[in-house]
């Protein structure tokens, strides 16, 4: 009786974790497909080849997961020649530690939900043309070490 219960609190246990982490990469790839549908001009076919919701997120162009929550922690789209905005979903990435969108043509402003991104350690968003100011939530990055 006692070996039942085991086995049933175990499954329990993994079907809860099942749900929960593919909720998680859900909500990361709804972000980044947002984001796709931001990029205007896309001449390599980086995204376009690679994004799609018929592969997992974890093996899209320019993504790292993280091993342990299967959360996207890291996205490298530099030098991709990408146009187009960061739209205010980019903010549900919240376990992204590096950004990198450096040496391309984004523009607009930076959304206020990109507050959300508590871990980033490195981010880059040089030679874009992104317009205003730097935003006052740049100072809630406590983690940043470039």
């Amino acid at each position: 009786m006692e070996k039942a219960f085991t086995i049933f609190l175990l499954t329990i246990f993994l079907l809860l974790h099942y749900v929960m982490t593919q909720t998680n990469i859900t909500t990361d790839q709804l972000a980044l497909l947002s984001l796709k549908s931001q990029i205007i001009s896309d001449p390599f076919h980086f995204l376009h080849e690679s994004w799609s919701a018929a592969i997992s997120v974890c093996r899209w162009v320019g993504v790292t997961c993280g091993s342990h929550h299967q959360r996207v922690k890291s996205l490298n789209l530099s030098n991709m020649a990408l146009t187009g905005r960061i739209p205010r979903d980019f903010g549900n990435l919240t376990f992204l530690g590096s950004l990198d969108l450096g040496s391309n043509n984004f523009q607009g402003y930076l959304p206020q939900e990109m507050a959300y991104l508590h871990r980033l350690k490195f981010l880059d968003l040089s030679f874009n043309n992104f317009r205003g100011e730097i935003p006052s939530w740049f100072g809630f990055f406590t983690n940043f070490k470039f």
